[in-house]
């Protein structure tokens, strides 16, 4: 189906079609270009108020169809509260629940950034424009029937009226490509895995060469001349080779150390021979979240020419029950020298990123890493679908996190790590073993891999999987796979590592 979204700016003007989107505080008052606009129509506007209980409320909305004295189709007054206390995140916010109100069949749209005290500055009106475009998004590339209420045919055109036009089109040249990361990390989550396998990922991976990301794929050969088996041993029992991408922007000073971001890509996970019940078993495509969001970050900082030297990589696998799939109780040498136990494969998540880790930190010698992973159960019975967990062996690293959390609405918490967790890990017959049981699963999975880190070396793990997919929808995502994590780790790198 198309989707097609023109996304612009323009001068403020009154509209004579389509749909028109205004903003008031919660005194139901207008800014002055708005009030222009609306002329007899704020009287309507306000009975129509008195009638809806409308108050004006932050993210709440009033709609009025055909209103009587203007040409437009229809009217949307959306709430803005006390526009001195919005923060810039909830300009995002703002945009997507007002692209929310705009139907699906609406081939045009103006919104006003405006509020009572006038125009948005460029850049919020930018980050007004970030949300339109993140709630304007839709997977529906597999529907080959159209329903009356189906956008489009031409797709659809958004305008936000700003006063200054230059100021918001600057603006949104860093966050526009921040939004096209997420949409490519939403587009991988969301495909199906007979088509996203690991082989077709990482050829969409290296399509990042397109915006100047430099890319290399590691095959089997390769990650097994590296010693990769803890990785290897996990994708053994599919028809599709595992892969890993390496993914490098080089937009720093030259010689500096990279930021590393590593990506856990298990493109289907059945939980091997220690297999999953059916229930559910479909969402498991999703169990590359990590993978896409570091991915689409990488699409970002490329895109918007940051000014980071940073390497994503990605471990793509497929986690099937065959002939040649590993057992419980098998030992697989890990690419660091260590041995590895395995006792549930359906744990596998942690081997891909124990591998990826080492060889991140070995080769690159980064400033710090991130991981991302979808990686277990636990963590969503602790935090549920509003928090990713964050652990963390660096205090500074896992504060700029949460602030950058705080500052997206991307939000972690951070989870403990000690050396009474670590005993629940050790084997009897190797160094690890690959799970530590029910009890503190999140924990003991980071713990793992941990042991794959230099303690010289900054590192976090996100554990996303109540926030990657099938997470708590919001005003900017009404899709299936979120693309979390992508708006997150690009603020930390905008604020703390380009901004210093």
């Amino acid at each position: 189906m198309p989707d097609a979204l023109k996304l612009g700016f323009g001068p403020f003007a009154a509209p004579g079609r389509g749909v028109l989107v205004v903003f008031c505080d919660d005194g139901l008052k207008f800014g002055p270009a708005t009030g222009r606009a609306l002329r007899s129509a704020t009287d309507l506007v306000a009975r129509a108020a008195r009638a809806e209980r409308f108050t004006g409320k932050v993210g709440s909305a009033l709609e009025v169809a055909v209103p009587e004295g203007l040409k437009i189709a229809r009217l949307v007054v959306v709430g803005a509260g006390k526009p001195a206390e919005l923060k810039p995140n909830d300009f995002v916010n703002l945009g997507g629940a007002a692209m929310g109100k705009v139907p699906s069949s609406a081939a045009e749209a103006l919104i006003f950034a405006e509020l009572p005290g006038g125009a948005m500055r460029g850049d919020r009106a930018a980050d007004l424009a970030q949300g339109v475009q993140l709630r304007a998004y839709a997977f529906d590339r597999y529907k080959t029937k159209r329903k009356d209420d189906d956008k489009p045919e031409g797709g659809r055109k958004i305008t936000i009226a700003v006063g200054d036009i230059a100021a918001a089109r600057s603006a949104y040249s860093r966050c526009g490509p921040v939004a096209d990361g997420v949409v490519m990390a939403r587009d991988l989550v969301n495909e199906p895995a007979n088509v996203l396998y690991p082989e077709e990922f990482a050829r969409r991976a290296a399509g990042l060469r397109k915006v100047g990301c430099q890319i290399e794929v590691l095959d089997v050969p390769k990650m097994r001349k590296l010693g990769m088996n803890a990785l290897l041993g996990v994708g053994q029992g599919s028809v599709h080779d595992s892969r890993v991408v390496v993914m490098r922007w080089n937009g720093g000073k030259k010689g500096d150390a990279p930021v590393c971001f590593i990506g856990k890509g298990v493109c289907f996970d059945t939980g091997g021979i220690s297999i999953k019940p059916a229930g559910g078993m479909e969402d498991m495509k999703g169990d590359m979240a990590g993978a896409a969001c570091v991915t689409g970050l990488m699409h970002a900082l490329a895109a918007r020419k940051a000014r980071v030297n940073a390497v994503g990589l990605i471990g793509l696998v497929e986690n099937m029950p065959d002939g040649k799939a590993q057992r419980p109780g098998d030992i697989v040498k890990s690419m660091s020298g260590q041995t590895i136990e395995i006792i549930n494969t359906d744990a596998e998540g942690r081997l891909v990123l124990g591998d990826v880790i080492w060889y991140a930190a070995q080769r690159f010698k980064p400033k710090f890493m991130v991981d991302l992973a979808t990686l277990t159960g636990a963590i969503i019975v602790a935090l549920g679908h509003e928090y990713a967990g964050m652990f963390a062996n660096n205090d500074q690293l896992a504060e700029r996190l949460t602030k950058a959390g705080e500052a997206t609405g991307e939000l972690v918490w951070r989870m403990p790590l000690a050396k009474e967790y670590d005993k629940l890990i050790d084997s009897k017959f190797a160094d690890m073993k690959n799970t530590g049981g029910r009890m503190g699963g999140a924990i003991t999975a980071a713990q793992f891999i941990k042991r794959f880190v230099d303690d010289k070396t900054p590192w976090a793990h996100l554990d996303i999987a109540g926030t990657g997919f099938d997470s708590r929808q919001n005003e900017i995502n009404k899709s299936w796979g979120s693309g979390w994590g992508v708006r997150l780790l690009d603020q930390l790198v905008a604020d703390f590592y380009e901004r210093r």
